[in-house]
């Protein structure tokens, strides 16, 4: 179960980043393992073409690391995976992402609208975050309550939040979220 894991989480990074989610060391994946109240999440300052199985770290409920095979540093925003994965129960995978059209909704501190059909895949909602240095524990506190109301959030000035019930599901939110920003920004334009 435990390979069967981290390959999904690597191949979701690798997705993310050939779609243009993530740029090389930004963004990050996990999955929610609640029966064993673990973890798995990849981790900082790696390349997402560089990614191994055994980079992919593992920790508690409380942020606790349990398992680090190849001595990485988990990701900075273990903290706000574990506050969503608090919040919400029915969360088993959260993707974050810095793709370009919805971080720039972020950055104005602008919701992205549901104007085209292919926002229902994410629930035709999106929540605003205020801003928290990333990795903070700030940061972990700002997203509880708009997780609670959306799958899919923006964190000011950084980028974006998508959760599912798979990483798949997550990584779906996350590429939706990103084409209907992109439409509503040159829709704008027009």
């Amino acid at each position: 179960m435990d390979n069967e894991l981290r390959k999904r989480l690597i191949h979701a990074a690798l997705l993310a980043e050939k779609e243009g989610l993530c740029r090389h060391k930004s963004g990050n994946f996990s999955i929610c393992v609640r029966d064993k109240g673990l973890v798995f999440i990849t981790p900082s300052g790696i390349d997402k073409s560089l990614l191994e199985m055994n980079d992919i770290v593992i920790s508690d409920f409380n942020g606790k690391i349990v398992e680090n095979l190849n001595n990485q540093k988990a990701s900075i925003e273990l903290a706000m995976h574990i506050a969503i994965y608090k919040e919400r129960t029915d969360v088993n995978a959260v993707v974050h992402t810095h793709s370009t059209y919805a971080t720039a909704f972020a950055v104005k501190g602008i919701k992205i609208n549901p104007i085209v059909t292919e926002a229902v895949f994410y629930g035709n909602n999106v929540e605003l975050v205020e801003f928290a240095k990333p990795g903070s524990i700030q940061l972990a506190e700002n997203i509880r309550d708009p997780i609670k109301k959306a799958d899919v959030c923006l964190l000011k000035n950084h980028g974006v939040i998508a959760v599912g019930d798979t990483i798949e599901d997550a990584l779906l939110k996350a590429s939706y979220v990103e084409h209907v920003a992109k439409i509503q920004a040159i829709s704008k334009i027009l």
